[in-house]
């Protein structure tokens, strides 16, 4: 079992991509369970040609273009649950983003190709950081996207920071950004039959201490990488 955890970010040390790495530590040293963290800027991704606007049985694999999406796919289709961490760019996600979600219509249309969308049942959680108004609006357009194709929206599947504060410094935003991870582990299991739910959302203490660790180490991880970037300068 394994998480896919996708952020959109040109800041390797901000705020987004930091809690990506704490969604990612989270799942394996909390959940116990793998987990893949990659960031689309870090891609070549060519926006979508729209093959399936002008003949449904075109989109379909391989894509007709040769980039960095040729191998996203294969990490996207070995997830059995992908969690978005995306900046708030004007009440919606970045460019990068949204080829990269354009790009998995391939994945949806394979319903009029193979007769089974191929994002069917995996279990997705969104989260949106930013400075400014917009988390929600950003949240619900991913949300009817993802579930359009196919994915499956577990309990408390949703956090957001609208600060330009750390993260780290917001306590209600790392206890539900641990939960965004915990429902959408919770609701793979219970879609396999590993176990059946008796509670999603966890706010004891014990745990709500782990996740601070967690973001706090990686905030220190990261402010000495920024030193030493500013150094080599």
């Amino acid at each position: 079992m394994s998480i896919l955890i996708i952020s959109s970010s040109p800041h390797k040390y901000g705020n987004v991509r930091l809690t990506a790495e704490a969604c990612k530590r989270i799942a394996e040293y909390v959940e116990k369970v793998r987990a893949v963290a990659i960031d689309v800027y870090d891609f070549d991704i060519k926006p979508c040609k729209g093959c399936v606007s002008e003949d449904v049985n075109q989109c379909k694999l391989p894509c007709v273009y040769e980039d960095d999406m040729k191998r996203l796919y294969e990490v996207v289709e070995k997830s059995d649950g992908i969690i978005f961490v995306s900046p708030i760019y004007w009440y919606n996600i970045p460019g990068p983003l949204k080829n990269f979600i354009d790009r998995l219509t391939v994945f949806e249309n394979a319903i009029f190709i193979e007769g089974r969308s191929r994002l069917e049942g995996k279990a997705t959680g969104f989260i949106a950081i930013g400075n400014d108004t917009g988390a929600i609006a950003l949240i619900q357009n991913l949300m009817a996207i993802l579930n359009s194709m196919g994915a499956v929206i577990p309990p408390w599947a949703l956090a957001y920071h609208v600060s330009e504060e750390p993260v780290v410094e917001n306590k209600n935003f790392m206890l539900d950004v641990a939960n965004v991870v915990r429902g959408v582990v919770t609701m793979i299991k219970v879609l396999k039959g590993i176990e059946r739910a008796t509670y999603w959302y966890r706010a004891d203490n014990e745990y709500l201490e782990q996740v601070t660790q967690i973001f706090q180490q990686i905030y220190k991880e990261f402010s000495t990488q920024r030193t030493l970037k500013k150094l080599a300068k």
